[in-house]
């Protein structure tokens, strides 16, 4: 499939010097404040190591206790989405940063299980704010440059990383109680830069009537369908392995918390920072073109990380011989940062669908979809523990991984490559490699 650009990439930007300042400005501290909420969504990921031998948890506890932030964060995507779009992403966003600042300071004194399931719950309001920032930033451009514009906003996820960088030196230094309290104090300090340094536009704002259950019915819609289940994948499996990352490291290599965080950071960081040329490359060459690669790049790093660590005896003319096969933590690491990429690419690439084909109701849809990639990393760390408690076998997570991008292949296949007209008059046009 030969990547050609869209019409799209050619548009020019006709806005004014002052709307063109304004929106690059909401974009940067936008960006910042998602990077912030992404740092808070993924704390339990580092954090959850020395909880679980305190408190003694299997990994099914241990994926239901990094999970948790996530399903909040999920269910409220779609009436923060509606929001955005009724009253504006300034307020709406400054809110429900200001909202988290109490529970992050709390969970420094949680004792019990269920102590942190609960605050848990609150602290992961945190992850809304995708549903929020992509409809506000993207409505400060033009159609041309919407999925750059997303993209770069996307690039928040990179919090995932920031959070491998700063909490396991809080946790080896202070304890992880530090943790929580430095980051109620980050994000408390992130609200006020938001509300000096963005900006308002009624010429953005939607009036609606609608209703959270009127907009699940857009479910109904087979691609709002199919967009669900490709960001379920390149979002919601990129939440779950930035979670399992680092007690895979740790478990599986036998790594101290700060090298395995550094190691895992190598998979969060492309997997936010990159989602800006993801972005990019979607304004060019089309949302579709971009997914379809990310898909099959995802089957092969799959495939080969779903390998576990094996040892076999042949017997041959010279006796009994044992092989081993396996990943090192060298080939682990570098696939897993082809995976980040890949990912990251992804989910620059699905909502450039939504731009594309709901330019009215970016908030809503983005609401929804998000809500699916958001649903999937909360399972996701879930059926990982399950599975491994099940099996006895850690990379069980990359197999159960595998299977799924299995079907958005074949779902995007049959609904979209199947259709493309090879010969005729509606055929891409052809270019030969030089």
């Amino acid at each position: 499939m030969a990547l050609t650009p869209t019409p799209a990439a050619a548009a020019h930007d006709t806005r004014d010097p002052a709307t063109r300042r304004r929106a690059w400005s909401v974009l940067v501290v936008s960006t910042l404040a998602f990077t912030v909420c992404f740092m808070v969504w993924m704390m339990f990921g580092v954090i959850g190591i020395p909880l679980k031998k305190t408190l003694n948890l299997n990994a099914t506890e241990f994926g239901l206790l990094t999970a948790t932030p996530v399903l909040t964060g999920s269910l409220v995507r779609v009436p923060l989405g509606i929001w955005t779009d009724k009253y504006g992403g300034r307020i709406v966003m400054t809110i429900l940063m200001a909202l988290t600042v109490p529970a992050i300071w709390l969970m420094a004194y949680a004792t019990e299980y269920w102590h942190f399931l609960v605050i848990g719950l609150f602290v992961g309001l945190a992850g809304g704010s995708f549903s929020v920032g992509t409809p506000y930033v993207a409505r400060w451009f033009p159609k041309g440059q919407q999925g750059m514009a997303m993209g770069v906003y996307g690039a928040g996820n990179s919090g995932a990383a920031v959070n491998k960088f700063l909490a396991p030196v809080l946790v080896v230094a202070f304890g992880w109680t530090m943790v929580p309290q430095v980051y109620a104090a980050v994000m408390l300090g992130t609200v006020l830069l938001f509300w000096f340094f963005s900006h308002h536009d009624p010429k953005h704002l939607v009036p609606s009537n609608t209703r959270f259950v009127d907009q699940l019915k857009m479910l109904k819609d087979p691609k709002v369908l199919k967009y669900c289940q490709y960001y379920s994948i390149v979002f919601g499996g990129y939440v779950a392995l930035a979670l399992w990352m680092v007690q895979y490291y740790v478990g599986e290599y036998g790594l101290d918390i700060r090298v395995a965080a550094l190691l895992a950071a190598c998979f969060s960081l492309p997997g936010g920072v990159l989602r800006a040329i993801g972005g990019v490359l979607s304004d060019k060459y089309g949302a579709h073109k971009v997914t379809w690669w990310v898909m099959w790049v995802s089957w092969i790093c799959l495939f080969l990380l779903s390998y576990p660590q094996t040892q076999f005896t042949v017997l041959t003319v010279d006796g009994p011989k044992t092989f081993h096969i396996g990943l090192n933590v060298v080939w682990f690491t570098v696939l897993m940062a082809i995976l980040g990429v890949a990912w990251a690419f992804g989910k620059a690439s699905v909502f450039k669908y939504i731009g594309d084909d709901y330019p009215h109701n970016i908030g809503t849809v983005s609401g929804i979809v998000g809500l699916a990639g958001g649903l999937g990393g909360f399972v996701l760390p879930i059926m990982f523990g399950a599975l491994m408690d099940f099996t006895g076998i850690r990379s069980s997570a990359f197999m159960l991984m595998y299977g799924v991008v299995w079907v958005s292949l074949i779902w995007m296949y049959w609904t979209e490559v199947r259709r493309t007209e090879v010969i005729g008059p509606r055929a891409p046009e052809f270019h030969l490699a030089g």
